[in-house]
């Protein structure tokens, strides 16, 4: 069940990304989301039936999907406004900053680390035990950050509260 629930999510992800509906497209798919389901089909799914509760994690994503890709639109202007500016040598003002998290598996973790890195303007350097390490391009940046409503948000992904 775990195989034919991640086939299907990595099928819908390649149609909308690709848009294409020819029959070479969607055999390219079918083979690349089933080779990658058959192999990593237990990282989405660590048990090997799918219940509700991973329904309603996979909603909970989405809907933290979304705000992500709202908080990288915000940053990419960010990083527009610092690199135009005329002054943008007094402006940018990198940081490395470090901050204890309170997430505990694996998955959550990788998940903030990767949103993090995904934000034009941060890189996440290090994970070490329950401190992470991030770059942050300016100040504002790492402001943003440490106000931990990306934490709060991947915590409630996974029921980490």
């Amino acid at each position: 069940m775990a195989f034919i629930t991640t086939f299907i999510i990595l099928f819908g992800f390649w149609i909308f990304l690709s848009g294409m509906f020819d029959l070479f497209h969607l055999s390219l798919g079918i083979i690349s989301c089933a080779l990658v389901s058959l192999i990593s089909g237990d990282l989405l799914f660590s048990q090997k039936s799918v219940t509700k509760s991973h329904l309603f994690q996979i909603l909970r994503f989405l809907k933290y999907l979304f705000w992500l890709l709202y908080q990288i639109v915000l940053a990419n202007l960010h990083v527009a406004y610092l690199v135009l500016h005329p002054k943008m040598y007094s402006l940018i003002d990198p940081h490395i900053i470090r901050f204890k998290v309170r997430l505990k598996s694996d998955i959550s973790l990788t998940t903030l680390a990767n949103s993090i890195t995904l934000t034009p303007g941060t890189i996440t350097v290090l994970i070490h035990k329950d401190h992470f390490y991030v770059h942050s391009i300016d100040q504002k940046v790492a402001d943003d950050l440490l106000t931990g409503d990306m934490e709060e948000r991947v915590a409630s992904i996974y029921r980490e509260e």
